[in-house]
């Protein structure tokens, strides 16, 4: 896709849009998605962008929350089979019509693909409203992982139709723009994803909670971070895992997280360590605490919880897929193996856990690596690609006309 090109005049104006942000997931629901999609509003809000969030209501009293940059509106919805505390959004095409007819957003960003999101699409295009969208999951892919392999296709279609009906959609890779494009997606941008480094940090390691690991000063601790369920690919961590301790009997494996996994694994691997679904500076000290981080999963867009691994100072071991395959240098600041080649996946963890030396250089490369990974570089890219989108719609005028700001421009 050819960039849009604009003067350097149109540039600095950085007129403040009134955004629509269409989501089936939102803080406190904890998920990557999620976390993604909050830093981008915070990130909108603080640039003076004011944001109207469209999403699903979570619990029975969730009333929302109103101020002068950010307001909500509450769906309905219904929970998801075996993803608790996740809601699809049911379709509200004439309500959001209404809500838009009378105050109309400058621009429409869907980041989800359910229900909600189709019909938010339909009431912004009956408005001639311009829309974007995100591709933050691989639902087609998750088909096979659930029993019902048979819907890969239907489900791919779906995605497809959806994403072309938007004016552009964003993914977190390069890799995964040019495969969208060879399926046929049209449109389609990388804005990538960013990670806190103040808050996830190797000086966040904890000795006291690696001895309720079992573990101590000298012994391994080999980590997972992420929601326990099949599309994950635990089966592979974990045998990974024991093919470490029959070289390094001293390993412990920690899983963080939870899903409908999680009483099925506990039975069959009572030696591993379940610490449960954590967040903030809790979450940040189960990453620094760790040695060695293993990233199974086949089924990402990107995968947060690898660059949070790496801003905490880890060895990652993961597939040269997604964000692994964009940040990790095999050697270098981690460890990759080609996809689905279980048996490299194992050698490369057991090569982590047993070579110190190469251990600690990792570690403290891959730290490097996330440093250059700022939020703010991500969501100036983010509003970059709005705005972009915003005039070439051809409703920019009337706006700029009455709401030019210079921003520092000489």
């Amino acid at each position: 896709m050819r960039p849009l090109e604009f003067t350097t005049e149109e540039l600095c104006l950085e007129p403040k849009l009134r955004i629509a942000l269409v989501t089936e997931t939102y803080p406190p629901e904890i998920n990557g998605v999620a976390m993604t999609i909050k830093r981008m509003v915070d990130g909108l809000t603080n640039d003076g962008h004011r944001i109207q969030l469209i999403r699903p209501r979570q619990a029975s009293n969730d009333a929302g929350a109103n101020t002068p940059e950010f307001e909500e509106l509450l769906a309905r919805g219904w929970k998801i089979p075996r993803y608790d505390g996740l809601r699809f959004g049911l379709p509200a095409r004439a309500a959001l019509v209404r809500a838009w007819s009378r105050q109309g957003p400058d621009l429409v960003h869907v980041a989800t693909e359910g229900p909600l999101g189709w019909t938010a699409v339909s009431a912004a295009t009956r408005l001639g409203v311009p829309v974007t969208s995100d591709f933050h999951t691989n639902f087609d892919q998750y088909s096979k992982h659930y029993g019902v392999g048979w819907l890969k296709g239907p489900v791919a279609n779906y995605l497809r139709r959806f994403h072309n009906r938007t004016a552009a959609t964003f993914v977190p890779t390069t890799a995964m723009a040019q495969d969208l494009a060879r399926q046929g997606y049209r449109r389609v941008e990388v804005v990538a994803r960013g990670v806190d480094t103040t808050l996830f940090d190797p000086a966040r390691r904890s000795g006291e909670l690696r001895r309720t690991w079992g573990v101590g000063d000298t012994g391994l601790a080999i980590a997972y971070v992420g929601r326990l369920a099949a599309e994950k690919n635990l089966a592979l961590a974990v045998s990974a895992y024991r093919a470490v301790r029959d070289q390094r009997p001293d390993a412990r494996m920690i899983l963080v997280g939870d899903g409908p996994l999680r009483t099925q694994l506990m039975r069959e691997f009572p030696e591993v360590v379940f610490a449960g679904m954590r967040v903030g500076e809790d979450l940040a000290a189960h990453y620094a605490s760790a040695d060695v981080f293993l990233f199974p999963s086949l089924s990402e867009t990107f995968g947060n919880v690898a660059l949070e691994a790496m801003a905490s100072g880890l060895g990652v071991v993961a597939y040269r897929s997604a964000a692994a395959a964009e940040l990790i240098r095999d050697a270098e600041n981690g460890l990759t193996a080609a996809c689905g080649y279980e048996d490299e996946f194992i050698a490369k963890a057991v090569r982590a856990a047993t070579d110190s030396r190469l251990l600690l250089r990792m570690g403290t490369a891959a730290r490097r690596t996330a440093e250059a990974q700022s939020w703010e570089s991500v969501i100036d890219r983010f509003t970059d690609a709005l705005l972009q989108v915003w005039r070439a719609s051809g409703r920019a005028a009337a706006k700029e006309g009455s709401d030019q700001r210079p921003g520092g421009c000489n």
